[in-house]
């Protein structure tokens, strides 16, 4: 019920704040007191139309505010709910509407703003307004089951009977959505397992497109790496090892610079620095010749490893044209392939277990309906 009505600066009255009670509430006297702007100024909190023709003259706007007090199981509260309006049921509910001299109108729901249509639906379900001109709230279907359930029901049964019909038409559209989908896919079944086949033949795996493309590359590239590695490996190695190339160059510096050193058996004095600089320079001649051995041996390896490997290769551009021609068969990536398997896989599971799902879904529903019909029959 209205409990409260607050009015400021509309048509002729300035600041008016009414309470009412419970019971049967009459406004009386004479034409001109102002009854028809208490109604006006009641339209305005329930989203009537609005214009600057309502704002008192010399105010900046009007102002309106309607609180109600209703039952806990009032429709109001479920569009309230519906739109993310916090109202906790029980609570009083409060209708703002702010109109300016310029005709702009604002509105609020328990100081939450809101659209005017909103305002309406809600308003619609709290305040009935008769006139001579218009429809009854009665003749309208759509308010009797509303006032049926307010009338002698309990808050607690209304739960259950909306809980339990929730329940009963959910799963009713899952069995429709199973049926449909069982239908299809029955339709399909000869190029779901087809394709399955096909797919798991060729054994799509993620990023395999990529990595072959790699290996083909390098491969590709083997000859001309190749070329490069043997001829380095014959500028350290030529076929007369023993008197050229850099090992040979090596050994002959170091068999001269010993020369310079004293015999063994020679008696030392004292430290000759140009024996010392010898001893380094010998040092890293030997290093250097270590260097170039373990160069040869990583470029013989690399020669090894980079040996042309013309049946790989066709291998390999074979593998990329078969995951290349499925995947432009079935309109999807390479890289989709996999995913694409395993929802054919998953379609194709749930057609051969899906009679058996049926039964338990239309086993489900018709439990969902006798619990439904038992508790709106209490």
């Amino acid at each position: 019920m209205l409990t409260n009505l607050s009015i400021r600066d509309v048509v002729l009255i300035e600041a008016l704040d009414l309470s009412l009670h419970a019971g049967f509430t009459a406004l009386t006297g004479e034409t001109g007191a102002g009854k028809s702007i208490l109604l006006d100024s009641l339209g305005l909190a329930l989203g009537e139309r609005a214009n600057a023709g309502l704002v008192r003259a010399g105010a900046q706007e009007a102002r309106v505010t309607a609180s109600f007090d209703i039952p806990q199981t009032h429709t109001a509260y479920d569009v309230l709910k519906e739109q993310g309006i916090p109202a906790e049921p029980g609570e009083p509910l409060m209708l703002r509407r702010i109109v300016s001299k310029e005709g702009r109108s604002r509105a609020w729901i328990n100081d939450q703003p809101v659209g005017i249509t909103l305002m309406r639906r809600v308003a619609v379900s709290l305040v009935e307004i008769q006139g001579q001109h218009e429809q009854m709230g009665l003749a309208d279907s759509s308010t009797h089951r509303g006032l049926l359930d307010a009338y002698g029901v309990s808050s607690s049964l209304l739960k259950d009977v909306a809980g339990t019909f929730d329940s009963w038409q959910t799963l009713s559209r899952d069995l429709e959505a199973a049926r449909k989908s069982l239908h299809e896919a029955a339709r399909e079944e000869e190029w779901l397992r087809h394709t399955v086949e096909e797919l798991s033949t060729l054994n799509p795996q993620a990023g395999e497109e990529e990595q072959l493309a790699v290996q083909r590359h390098s491969l590709q590239q083997s000859e001309r790496r190749g070329e490069a590695i043997a001829a380095a490996l014959s500028e350290l190695t030529p076929r007369d090892r023993r008197n050229s190339g850099p090992a040979a160059a090596l050994r002959g510096a170091s068999r001269a610079l010993q020369r310079l050193l004293p015999a063994p058996t020679a008696e030392k004095n004292a430290i000759d620095p140009l024996e010392t600089r010898t001893n380094e320079a010998l040092n890293a001649l030997e290093s250097a010749e270590n260097a170039l051995a373990e160069a040869e041996n990583l470029l013989s390896r690399l020669a090894d490893d980079s040996e042309a490997n013309p049946r790989l290769l066709e291998e390999i551009e074979e593998r990329l044209f078969a995951l290349r021609a499925a995947a432009r068969k079935h309109d999807v990536t390479v890289d989709d392939l996999p995913t694409f398997l395993a929802d054919l896989s998953a379609r194709l599971t749930a057609l051969e277990t899906g009679a058996t799902q049926l039964d338990a879904l239309e086993q489900a529903v018709k439990e969902a309906r006798a619990q439904y019909e038992q508790a709106a029959t209490r």
